[in-house]
């Protein structure tokens, strides 16, 4: 009977699913403005989860999420903002998420990615490439 409960006690636990997956790929984009992405995952797990912290790798990205709780079932957000003018060239970059959520494989904290191409400018033939690499 306690072996029971033991396994119901290690399945009851908040779980996220991000919706479009863990890396964004921004593409080429323009230095300057800021370059804005939200990651949104559904709870698929059995208990609420709490965020108690997003932290970026780097300084030059600006985050926000999902205070409250969110349910079982129900949806949440991590929101990123990467300040453009501070990237030259190819840029990969973690977002690490500090919460009560099961990770893959253990560790301490979930983590995001995003990467791009920042360019003072951006030509046809850069769109014309992004295109094709998201199609």
């Amino acid at each position: 009977m306690a072996s029971v409960a033991a396994t119901q006690t290690a399945v009851a636990q908040p779980l996220f699913k991000f919706l479009d997956g863990e890396t964004h790929d921004f593409g080429v984009v323009k230095r300057g403005p800021a370059a804005g992405h939200t990651f949104k995952f559904k709870n698929v797990g059995t208990e609420p989860i709490i965020v108690m912290n997003v932290t970026p790798s780097c300084g030059c990205t600006n985050v926000d999420w999902s205070k409250n709780p969110v349910l079982p079932g129900q949806e949440g957000f991590i929101h990123l903002d990467l300040k453009t003018e501070e990237q030259h060239g190819t840029f990969h970059k973690e977002v690490y998420i500090q919460s009560n959520a099961k990770t893959p494989k253990g560790e301490k904290r979930y983590t995001l990615y995003i990467k791009g191409v920042a360019k003072d400018e951006v030509t046809e033939e850069d769109m014309k490439m992004d295109k094709k690499k998201k199609s």
